[in-house]
Order: structure tokens, then sequence, then C-alpha cells
């Protein structure tokens, strides 16, 4: 049976980074094109706040093209649907069957992008919904992903754990009150190895930030996609 072509939301994060790994497995869907939108003012992944040169080598590692949506700053959301929207015409043109996304459990996301999607004609996808997220979190470091907190919410977490690797020492350091993966917006992640990519992109920690009431861990890339 030939396989359902789709695009991936694209973050950067280990929930993407999972999303794509669980996908590439899966028996329906094929993953064909990640969709992430850029900050055009600073040159930096939306949300995450981390460099487009890196977002690119991700693209490279994952073997995968990037359709990248820029967005201008500031952005409202009235803009944002539109170019979203104009994303999905495209999809829906080049005979694409839906968009996935790595979301855990949040209702109202999933309620949003469902319904925004519903005049589309494509499929919104889910692989990730619903896995226990400590369960989750330690699945992905034991399967090898890499990844740094690139950004916190210092209201919900200590600026401490920005720039810090993503792993075992890390979930155990974590309040009670943080999300294991950080779908509460506790925080965010940018991925540089793991089983979804070819090769690992050697990183460096840079500057760390406050801006607009988050803290951001800047990250400098080294060397272009090592491969295996």
């Amino acid at each position: 049976m030939e396989k359902k072509r789709i695009l991936l939301s694209w973050s950067g994060g280990k929930d993407s980074a999972w999303a794509l790994h669980l996908l590439r497995d899966h028996p329906e869907y094929e993953v064909v094109g990640l969709l992430t939108t850029v900050n055009q003012h600073f040159g930096r992944v939306a949300m995450h706040g981390f460099r487009e040169e890196l977002l690119d080598l991700q693209g490279k590692a994952a073997g995968l093209p990037l359709w990248k949506v820029p967005l201008p700053w500031p952005c409202s959301n009235e803009i944002y649907e539109g170019l979203m929207a104009e994303v999905c015409q495209r999809a829906v043109a080049e005979g694409l069957h839906g968009i996935a996304f790595g979301d855990l459990f949040l209702e109202d996301i999933r309620t949003y992008r469902v319904e925004k999607m519903a005049a589309t004609g494509l499929e919104p996808i889910f692989p990730c919904w619903l896995i226990p997220t400590d369960e989750l979190a330690h699945s992905m470091i034991a399967a090898g992903i890499r990844a740094h907190l690139v950004c916190v919410d210092p209201r919900k977490m200590d600026r401490k754990f920005a720039g810090r690797v993503f792993d075992a020492e890390l979930l155990a350091e974590l309040p009670e009150t943080v999300d294991p993966c950080g779908e509460r917006g506790e925080f965010h992640t940018f991925v540089s190895g793991g089983p979804m990519f070819s090769g690992s992109i050697d990183v460096s920690p840079g500057e760390v930030v406050e801006r607009d009431s988050f803290i951001y861990a800047d990250l400098n890339p080294i060397t272009s996609t090592t491969h295996s």
C-alpha cells in the first residue's frame, strides 16, 4: 500500500524529533517535509529561539526539506493564521495528505489544530498523543536523543536549567511541578542528535539572555552534520 505523504510540524525540539522517529516506523505515513516557523527579524526558530543555521543542519541530518514559514516581528495571531493557511493550500496543491504534530496531552492545543485544519482537506496527526510524559522522556534519552534546553520559563522553573543537556540527571532534578517533557511550556529544547538523524550536530554553549520574560540559552554550531 502506498503511504500517505505528510508534513511534520517541526519546532526543532525533542517532541517533534520523537514524532519523526515514530512516523518513520508507521505503516501508513511518509514524512516528506518539516514545517517550521522562523522569526524573520532575528533569524531564529519561533518560540524555541535557536539559530536558523541550526535548523538548516537539522533538515540535512533528517534528510528532509524544510518548509519555512517566515514570520514578521511582531506577529499577530491573524497574520500567523493567514500564513499557515497559505502553507495548507500549498500542501494540498502538492498532493499531501496531512500534517503531523508532536503534541503530547494539551487538549486545547489539539482542539485548536483540529479546528483550523478542518476546512483544509488535510488530516491532523498526533503520533505522540497521550504517551505518559515521564515514560516518554526516559524513552527519548534511552533511544539516544541528545537535546539542550534552549528556552526556560523562569516563572515555572529555575533559570539555571537553561542550556542544560536533556538527560536523566536533569530529569531527576526537575521540580515535581514541572512536566518531564516541558509540555506546559516550562522549557523548550533543541535536538542535536538521535535515531531520526543520520548523524549528530556539534554545538557549543553561547550567551544566556532574558528576553520577553523567558530565559534563552544560545547554541553555536561547531561543524556541519557529522555522518556515521
